[in-house]
């Protein structure tokens, strides 16, 4: 590697949003990772526009994304690089992301999407560790919701058997 600067995984998760059921960075946010413009960006996007299908970037709506001016209002990019914010901003996939950074061509890109593939790689991680935890929890839900019906019979048997005896009634010993 060389003297460049490259962005601690934290800070990428915490710019990775999920959209339309994909975890996805805005292209500003993106833009900031590569160290490039967002008009950079998007320009090297719009030059090799075959190369990125919908499953790897998509341009939020305002119809399928109501919260999208939310979300770009959250990257200080935005104010900062004086764009068009009527336009409303691309969303690039991991795949996408990696395509980015083989348009742009730069070092720091190519750096950078190393470490955003990893932050994609640790959040698919943690969802993957909380479904285990998950499928765990109902697991000794259900052993133990077993294990407390038979305590209950346990106890009440006991109970039973506490009960004082009636003197009209003598309990049967034997057969």
């Amino acid at each position: 590697m060389s003297d460049s600067v490259v962005v601690p995984l934290e800070r990428i998760q915490d710019k990775i949003l999920v959209v339309r059921g994909q975890r996805v960075l805005l292209d500003a946010d993106l833009a900031a990772i590569f160290g490039v413009s967002t008009g950079q960006l998007n320009q090297a996007v719009k030059r090799n526009s075959g190369k990125f299908p919908e499953d790897f970037m998509f341009r939020l709506t305002k119809e399928k994304d109501g919260k999208a001016k939310d979300m770009r209002s959250q990257t200080v990019i935005a104010s900062t690089n004086r764009r068009n914010t009527k336009l409303l901003p691309y969303a690039f996939t991991e795949h996408g992301t990696i395509q980015v950074a083989n348009v742009l061509r730069s070092d720091t890109a190519v750096q950078m999407s190393v470490q955003v593939v990893r932050a994609f790689v640790q959040l698919r991680q943690l969802v993957v560790n909380q479904k285990a935890i998950r499928s765990k929890l109902s697991e000794l839900d259900a052993r133990i919701g077993e294990h407390d019906e038979q305590l209950a019979a346990i106890v009440e048997t006991l109970h039973q058997l506490a009960e004082p005896v009636s003197p009209g009634k003598k309990r049967r010993i034997g057969f």
